[in-house]
This record gives C-alpha cells, structure tokens and sequence, in this order.
C-alpha cells in the first residue's frame, strides 16, 4: 500500500467516507491534577478537499532548481556546507544527491551515490557522523565524510528487518537524540522497525542491528522524536483496517479525502528495550496524518492532515496524560498537505501543500501559519508561496534563513527565504 509513492500508483481501493468536524470538546468532570486545564482543546478535523483562501506571497522569496529525479527527502548539515537529497528516478535504482549549499542562492550539485532500491525518508545522525535514508525494509547508512569528499565506500551498509523486503515500503526514518538507535516507518507493513545502529556499525553491517517492531496503525509515515530524546511520534494514516473495510462497504471511493488516522507517542526507551509494548497513547489526527514534528522546545505537537486540508498542534504532556484533549489548534492550509517546517525560531510553520492528487482548480503550493494565532484559535494563515509539483519534504538550513524543500512530480529543488515572512 504504497499511499505515500508518486500519484500515479496510488492504491485506488483505499475508500474512506468523508467526516464532519465536531464543536469544541467541553471541560471534563475530571482529569488528573498534572494536566493543564482543557478550555483550549478543540475537536478533531474531518475530511475535506477545501483548501483555505489566503493571499500569496511575494514570488521572489521562493527560487526552483531542476534536479536530476524525483527528489524525495532533504537533509542538510549542521555547518549549513552540504545538504543531502534522495532522487527516485522513474526507472529502478535511487541515488543521494549530494549539493553544496551557498546561502540564498540554489544547493548546487557535486555528485550522486548509488543505493541499492529506492532511498525515501532522509536524516542525519545528532553527530552528523551518518545520512540515513529509509530503504525497502530499513534504511542504507552512509558515511557523510565520504560523501562530502566523494569516496567511492559511502555506502556503509544496510539496516534491514528481519524477513522484510522491499514491500514492506519503508518511508521516513529517525534516530534517537544520543544516535545509538534508528527508527523507520514501514508504511505497507503496519510498523516502525526499531535498529540498533551503533551495533550494526560496529560489527560492519555483519548484523542488521534489528531489534524489533513497534506496531501502528495503517500506513505509518511520519516520524519524529521529542526534543528531550524521550519520546517518538508516529503518524499513521488510518486507525485500522475494519474502517477501510466500512468506507469499502458503504462504496465511498475516496482517497483524496482518506479517513480518520491516527498520531502515537511512543516511549523511546521501550522501543529500544521493548518494541512490541513500546506505544504509550495513540490519539485521533485527522484525515490521513502523515507528516510530523515538534516545537523547539518539545511542547507542541505539528501534524499534516492531509485529508482534512489542515495542520493541526497537539500538546505533549496532554498526549500522555490527557489524550482526548489534547488537540489544542487547527489551522486551515492548502489542498493535501504533507511536508511541514517550523521556522522564524519557531513562530511560523511553512506547510507543503502538495495537491498530489490534482483536484481541479487547486495547485502545489507552501502555506505559512503563524503559530501564535493557532494556537490562540484566531486565524492563522499567513498567505501562500509558490512551489513546483507536490512538494513534499523540507529541511531548514542552520542560519534560519533559507528553507529547502523537495518538488516531487516536477523535479525540482526549491529554496525559500525565510527572513521576511509576514
């Protein structure tokens, strides 16, 4: 079930009723004295194919730069020299585009580096040491040394789960905050596998490091971990199969607008230790979530609904301890939104806005929301800036001020100046 590959292979049986949004949650009786009051909290989403109306913004902040694939991913360096692209051709076989960066003006690229599948979901180990790229039932490691210098050894070798294959289409991968483990999402297996990357390392990839799965909704995709290291966010795009099962019944053909889905919190530790029991809440998100991330310091929670045309903020410590009223903004973005960037030190929140399934009248886009408003349920978007076809990943460059993000169907890498949002 390949729901987050190019548009054209999408798995047309995935039938989904359309859901209507609810009034505000009301004050329980009662609720444990370590929760915050909940006269903030609102209602989760349904599904919808309205995008929100909001003015654009200057065309000159955004800058498209032909690449040579479909690029999927994004990293950069913490120096700000390098940034890392995964490029999924239209043919067998993925490379990672290594470019070098120079400011505000286009990443320019230095050299491409073979990987065996097609390389999705990209990240860097918190030592910069290692680009991870999510990989059939795992994810390739690659020396970032290497990669810079233009080694022919980059590739160091694979993480792959026990009995998995290039079905089991991993999509997004993370690491923990001391880089011993990685996590990837396997979006047509139901679960996040769960590596011991610094084993796997040590013993030159003779172990895959595997230690176990992590269970999830259909279709896991996003992935992020809190800023304190303990805690890992999952998004899955469905809550289970019984209700595709129903919306199939009901003869409701609906991709585009997908169903209810769902955001984990997961305790790391356990995931580490105990993977199969490592799931500490799961929360209704919307119609199909499929990106994630968290504020600067951890107590904000950023979901893209991708069927409900919206971002939404979750609290943290109400994910653990108060789950159902733990939605605390929504904000009213573009047609499908997917990749999501907090920048302007956390006050903005650019969103791709990816019209992956070409709904007519509507285009690709990049929405800026101002965090303080959502979170104060006032309106909040900003406006919109221009982007390629079905923008998909971002990654914000060490300074602040230039945003990168992947255009996928038009192959295309784009960089945002970000100093001057309104």
């Amino acid at each position: 079930m390949r729901l987050s590959g190019r548009p054209a292979v999408a798995v047309a049986a995935l039938a989904l009723a359309a859901c209507t949004s609810g009034a505000p949650h009301a004050a329980p009786a009662s609720r444990p004295a370590s929760v915050s009051p909940v006269v903030s909290s609102v209602a989760p989403p349904g599904c919808s194919a309205a995008s929100a109306p909001g003015p654009q913004l200057p065309a000159g902040l955004a800058r498209l730069s032909p690449v040579p694939g479909d690029p999927f991913g994004v990293a950069v360096t913490a120096d700000g020299r390098w940034s890392f692209v995964s490029l999924v051709p239209n043919g067998s076989g993925g490379t990672i585009g290594v470019f070098a960066d120079a400011g505000s003006a286009s990443p320019r690229l230095v050299r491409q580096i073979p990987v065996s599948g097609t390389g999705l979901g990209v990240t860097l180990t918190p030592d910069g040491r290692y680009l991870l790229a999510a990989n059939g039932s795992g994810a390739t490691v690659i020396s970032v040394r290497a990669a810079e210098q233009g080694s022919g050894n980059a590739v160091l070798g694979t993480l792959s789960s026990s009995g998995g294959g290039p079905a089991d289409g991993a999509i997004e991968v993370a690491t923990s905050r001391d880089g011993r483990f990685a996590f990837v999402s396997l979006e047509d297996s139901q679960k996040i596998a769960v590596f011991n990357l610094q084993q796997a390392l040590a013993s030159h990839f003779r172990t895959s490091g595997f230690v176990g799965d992590v269970p999830a909704g259909v279709a896991p995709v996003g992935l992020a971990v809190s800023p304190d290291g303990a805690w890992l966010y999952s998004t899955s795009e469905l809550r289970s199969f019984s209700e595709l099962r129903r919306a199939e019944h009901h003869g409701t053909p609906s991709l585009e607008l997908g169903g209810q889905g769902t955001l984990a919190v997961i305790s790391v530790h356990k995931a580490e230790t105990d993977p199969a029991r490592a799931v500490v809440s799961t929360v209704t998100a919307g119609c199909s979530p499929v990106r994630v991330i968290t504020s600067q310091n951890g107590g904000t929670v950023w979901v893209t609904a991708r069927g409900s045309d919206m971002l939404l903020g979750f609290s943290a410590s109400r994910l653990r301890g108060d789950p159902a009223h733990s939605l605390i903004a929504r904000a009213e973005v573009g047609e499908a939104p997917v990749g999501l960037a907090l920048v302007d030190s956390g006050r903005r929140v650019v969103v791709a806005d990816s019209n992956r399934f070409g709904k007519q009248g509507a285009r690709s886009s990049l929405a800026v929301v101002n965090v303080a408003a959502a979170l104060a349920h006032r309106p909040a978007l900003a406006g919109y800036l221009p982007a390629g076809g079905f923008p998909r990943q971002m990654a914000l460059e060490p300074d602040g001020r230039v945003l990168l993000v992947t255009n996928f169907v038009s192959q295309q890498l784009e960089t945002v100046n970000v100093t001057n949002l309104p």
